[in-house]
């Protein structure tokens, strides 16, 4: 091979390219004010999110610690008479006139817990359909107490029986005993020493056997009936 003296013959060498620094995302940073901006929104729902844990899990805890200190137990509802003077349907116009009165028992059994009764609004029903409402009046219930409330319902109502609720009805009318629910619904609040718990809305319901008032029932009388109660 013949001495080329270091020259080269070949094809020629393009020149490098130059390197431009672009101020866009690279990666996972932020390249920009817009990115910045991105990650401080992120930073801010993340910390807000922790927030809201902490502050479930402190309710929580505290909720824990005022239960095992006081030990709160249900409260019982009894429906301790019932009255029925009229519970007649009017088959033209599917309106039933009636006159129930209706005393209830309500027990705090608790020691260091205090209720107070918001809103009490008693409803009677025939079937699923109701006939009739009323309302007690608000009221605070102490420590280990039992409160007697009472009301009554009047009136007439369009009621929409089906076939198996008008052969009640039927049954009912000729035995003069009536079986008719009684619905509360509540709205409570607790007090543990100084402090207030929010609203409950708790219901209760109350499956009552009634006779017609000034009738031959064969010597049946109503029987104090204990109410379900679902908080």
């Amino acid at each position: 091979m013949s001495d080329l003296n270091g020259a080269y013959y070949g094809p020629s060498i393009p020149p490098p390219k130059k390197v431009s620094h672009s101020h866009g995302r690279r990666g996972g940073g932020c390249g920009c004010l817009g990115d910045c901006l991105g990650c401080c929104g992120c930073c801010i729902l993340s910390v807000i999110f922790n927030i809201l844990i902490a502050i479930a899990v402190l309710l929580g805890i505290a909720a824990l610690i005022i239960w095992l200190i006081f030990r709160p137990n249900g409260i019982k509802f009894h429906v301790t008479d019932a009255k029925l003077t009229e519970f007649t349907l009017d088959p033209a116009t599917n309106n039933i006139r009636y006159n129930l009165e209706l005393n209830f028992t309500i027990r705090n059994p608790n020691r260091r817990i205090g209720v107070y009764y918001d809103q009490i609004e008693v409803r009677g029903l025939y079937g699923d359909q109701r006939f009739g409402s009323s309302n007690i009046s608000p009221f605070y219930q102490g420590h280990k107490n039992t409160t007697v409330v009472g009301t009554k319902l009047g009136g007439q109502q369009l009621v929409l029986l089906d076939g198996e609720d008008r052969k009640d009805l039927d049954e009912d009318v000729n035995s003069k005993i009536y079986r008719i629910d009684t619905k509360l619904r509540l709205r409570v609040r607790f007090k543990f020493g100084l402090i207030k718990s929010w609203r409950f809305k708790p219901n209760i319901k109350c499956e009552l056997k009634v006779p017609l008032s000034n009738s031959t029932t064969s010597g049946f009388q109503f029987q104090r009936t204990k109410c379900d109660v679902d908080f």
